[in-house]
């Protein structure tokens, strides 16, 4: 199996990733959130920083009264082979080596007061930091501000409560180990670290124990009673620490120094010798190290379907986005005109009834058409008043001697001359519904949303396309109108001579606008006049019936079918005339969606590596 090094260096470096891409949570779990952590708790002058300190070898946290730890500090320790050099890096100043844990100090503070300002006050902001050396274990340790009970000057009233709520956001995490740091000279039923402990993890299987100030208790008392787990019970070990004392850190005595002498206190003292060899920071960080070991294992299944779900989605999210464009002006071809097929496909979709819209097109014939041809004004023009005029003007001086022909023929033709308004307008109206249909196309075609500058290009290309259908129909459907006065049907009028003459006399009744009858007027002529007004009528209505059912398929084969056919097709050719440039400035994609993309394939990155990593590492033999 896997070395408990490489398997924690291992959970190390994602949860390292994890930070730089800011993968923290979102909907469900982060990574983040799944690797097993250890956040240290305590009050403040609990010694917590003293622990930190003697775990890495290193004197390196910033010191002081009152509230030190304003900042979260995520601390990261990587074992590196002996004799290497010790050195420190920031997230925030990643090409930057420390090797003077003195600056590391000054840097923690620097980077606190960057975000909190010279003040007391708190962000839940973490700082990075990683620290390489060979005297360390792999751990990951999360240093929390200290927990206190009463805000002091420069503080905000709400302090207690803040500071209480980011320690329980860390500590709330299943995954999250608790080291709960508790000073040995004060009672452990008021330790501020058992409590919020115990509230998160009340089985107390997260929470390690640990007491500091073993060597300031007062003379006679002892603590051996909780380090052995008789006072408060937890299901791992308590571990008892000796920090340097206030003098030691004044002489700048080295940790290593410290370590030795902390060995010498257990293992001579008459009340814990028999516990020496279970005490010490030395001892916690190795327990530490062990049982992370232990847990990494438990949660990797669990890591892995983590991280099998997340590649998944985030491949899913990529694909709905797009994916990077090759540079090479072919590849880029290729994308503009795949981004034009998928547009062509919603368009069809709208036209033949996959979404809404085209059943508008058939409202134009079925309600509109009709209804503009019921409007029209035959009966004001075929009233006896005008075809008396009509006929009368058609004759000039040699009055007709038995049927106006060209009486008729002006009287039609000036009927006829009426369906050009109907016909343009179902010309107009179907383009409008059409250019309707590329706008709402363009905007749910999902692969175009990132490129704005294609999608103005390809809705102007439609647009200007529809412009040249809806000017051939157009001139189909007026050339339709023209060609029914052009030539008429002999055969209609040549059946009326067989029918009675009646036809006259309804006409007559059906006309409201003649003047009321004069005495003086013949009732031949005016019988004459009616008959033609009538004839001309029964003509016009057989006209109508032709072109509301001609009309129409003018108007669909000139506009709707070729929308289907060729709607882009003077687009592809002046697109395959671009030079790589000008295919690039058509694939400009709006910045905040190539910044989403860039993260998302990082994050991608992340897991698949991880995957890769946890492949190769955990079940090594």
């Amino acid at each position: 199996m896997a070395t408990m090094t490489s398997l924690i260096g291992l959970i190390n470096k994602i949860q390292r990733a994890c930070t730089v891409l800011g993968d923290h949570g979102g909907e469900g779990m982060s990574l983040w959130e799944a690797l097993p952590t250890v956040a240290v708790v305590g009050g403040q002058s609990s010694g917590k920083s003293s622990v930190l300190e003697s775990v890495v070898g290193r004197d390196f946290l910033p010191r002081g009264s009152g509230i030190v730890t304003r900042r979260p500090l995520v601390l990261q320790l990587h074992k590196t082979d002996d004799g290497q050099q010790e050195y420190a890096e920031f997230l925030h100043a990643p090409r930057k080596r420390f090797s003077d844990f003195a600056a590391v100090r000054q840097e923690i503070s620097d980077e606190t007061d960057r975000i909190t300002g010279k003040t007391k006050a708190i962000s839940n902001i973490p700082i990075q930091l990683s620290i390489y050396s060979p005297h360390v274990v792999n751990l990951t340790l999360i240093d929390l501000p200290g927990l206190t009970k009463v805000a002091v000057e420069g503080q905000s009233e709400t302090i207690v409560q803040d500071i209480e709520s980011m320690v329980r956001s860390y500590v709330e995490k299943p995954n999250c180990i608790i080291l709960a740091i508790s000073p040995a000279n004060q009672d452990i039923a008021t330790s501020d670290a058992i409590k919020i402990a115990r509230e998160v993890d009340p089985s107390g299987e997260r929470t390690f124990g640990v007491l500091t100030k073993l060597d300031l208790m007062d003379k006679g008392t002892n603590a051996v009673e909780v380090l052995e787990g008789r006072q408060y019970r937890l299901q791992h070990p308590w571990v008892g620490i000796v920090n340097r004392s206030q003098a030691d850190i004044n002489r700048n005595v080295d940790m290593i120094v410290a370590r030795k002498k902390e060995r010498e206190y257990f293992e001579t003292s008459p009340e814990y010798g028999h516990l020496a060899h279970k005490m010490g920071a030395e001892y916690l960080a190795k327990l530490l190290s062990e049982h992370l070991e232990i847990v990494i294992r438990q949660k990797i299944p669990s890591i892995i379907a983590l991280i099998n779900k997340a590649i998944d989605e985030l491949n899913a999210e990529l694909d709905r986005i797009g994916r990077p464009i090759a540079v090479d002006s072919g590849a880029k071809l290729y994308t503009i005109l795949q981004m034009c097929r998928a547009f062509d496909k919603v368009f069809k979709e709208h036209l033949d009834g996959g979404r809404p819209g085209g059943d508008r097109i058939y409202g134009v014939f079925d309600h509109q058409l009709p209804a503009a041809l019921k409007k029209l004004p035959f009966n004001r023009h075929l009233s006896i008043k005008n075809v008396e005029r009509i006929v009368t003007e058609a004759d000039g001086y040699q009055p007709h001697l038995i049927a106006p022909e060209q009486g008729y023929r002006r009287l039609i033709e000036g009927s006829i001359t009426y369906f050009k308004g109907p016909a343009e307008a179902s010309v107009d109206a179907v383009h409008l519904i059409l250019k309707e249909l590329v706008r709402k196309s363009i905007a749910e075609t999902v692969e175009l949303k990132r490129f704005p500058t294609l999608q103005a290009d390809i809705a102007a290309a439609a647009n200007d396309a529809l412009e040249r259908f809806r000017d051939e129909s157009r001139r189909t459907v007026t050339r339709m109108v023209d060609m029914e006065s052009g030539y008429l049907t002999v055969e209609f009028f040549r059946k009326m001579h067989l029918e009675p003459e009646k036809n006259a006399e309804k006409n007559s009744e059906k006309n409201p606008n003649r003047n009321t009858p004069n005495p003086n007027v013949d009732s031949y002529i005016d019988n004459h006049l009616g008959k033609i007004g009538s004839n001309v009528n029964g003509y016009i209505n057989m006209v109508c019936d032709t072109l509301k059912n001609s009309i129409p398929k003018a108007v669909v084969y000139c506009q709707v079918r070729e929308a289907k056919r060729s709607l882009l097709n003077h687009f592809y050719v002046q697109v395959g005339k671009r030079e790589k440039d000008q295919l690039g400035a058509l694939l400009d994609e709006d910045p905040a969606l190539m910044e989403k993309r860039s993260q998302l394939a990082k994050r991608l990155e992340l897991y698949k590596q991880a995957m890769d990593d946890i492949d190769s590492v955990a079940w090594k033999q």
